[in-house]
Order: C-alpha cells, then structure tokens, then sequence
C-alpha cells in the first residue's frame, strides 16, 4: 500500500457541516479503505430527537448511510456497530428490529452499551460503525 492511500481524510458531507463547525469533529475518518464513523444520533433536520427508539434509531442509520456514502463506501462495508443505549433493555428488541432492516444478513459485530445520557435530552441511542471500503462487494 503506497504513502498515497494511508492519507487521513475528513468526511464531512455538506448537511453535517455545522457539527465540523461548530463542534469540531467530522461525520467520518478514512484512511486507506479503514472508515471510522463518528456517532449517528436520532435527531431531524432541525436537529430535534425522533419520537421513540424505532424512529430515533431510524434516523441515525440513515445517518451513518449518509456518512459512509460520502467516504465511498456502503452499509455492506460495515464490520462493526457499537451502539449505546440510555433505556438499553427497554430498548433492544425493538432496536434490533430496525437494525435487521439496515442489516438483513452478513451481519457486522456489534457492542451494545447502557448509558445514562446522550448529548441531547431525549436522545436514547448513538451508533457509530467501523467499516472497510468495498469489502462488502458480493
């Protein structure tokens, strides 16, 4: 592999560009075919947290799309999840239900943690996701 492709690369697509500003952290990290997905919350547009975990959990896989699309790569390329969880056993079979939709099959490994508060009030899951550009090609 050639200096070129172990260059760090920030992936902040145009939507996210207020987190990079205003926060200081990028939607994603690539280096070489290695993408590191910062954590995906539940939240709209108007940064406003869905209406329970099935929407919350929605919009942060779509998120986490969003973010490996824009560093070239597919939700098939994840090779990790790791999800955390204010209302973790309430929450993990209707979690998982979502999940299954964005992941029917080669499932990646995954980590779930309980915790006691997200950085938004209502928030109840962050996902974030480690994944290797192209590895998920059939």
């Amino acid at each position: 592999m050639s200096t070129q492709n172990l260059k760090r690369q920030t992936i902040t697509p145009p939507q996210s560009q207020v987190f990079y500003d205003n926060y200081h952290f990028p939607q994603a990290t690539r280096v070489g075919d290695m993408i590191w997905v910062s954590g995906q919350v539940g939240i709209d547009a108007t940064m406003t947290p869905g209406n329970g975990i099935e929407e919350q959990a929605h919009l942060a896989f779509q998120g986490l799309k969003l973010a490996l699309e824009a560093a070239g790569a597919t939700l098939a390329d994840v090779v990790e999840l790791m999800t955390f969880h204010t209302e973790l056993q309430a929450d993990t079979h209707a979690f998982m239900q979502v999940k299954h939709q964005y992941f029917p099959d080669r499932y990646p490994s995954w980590t779930a943690i309980g915790i006691s508060q997200l950085a938004l009030p209502g928030l109840r899951v962050e996902i974030r996701a480690v994944a290797v550009a192209g590895c998920g090609e059939a």
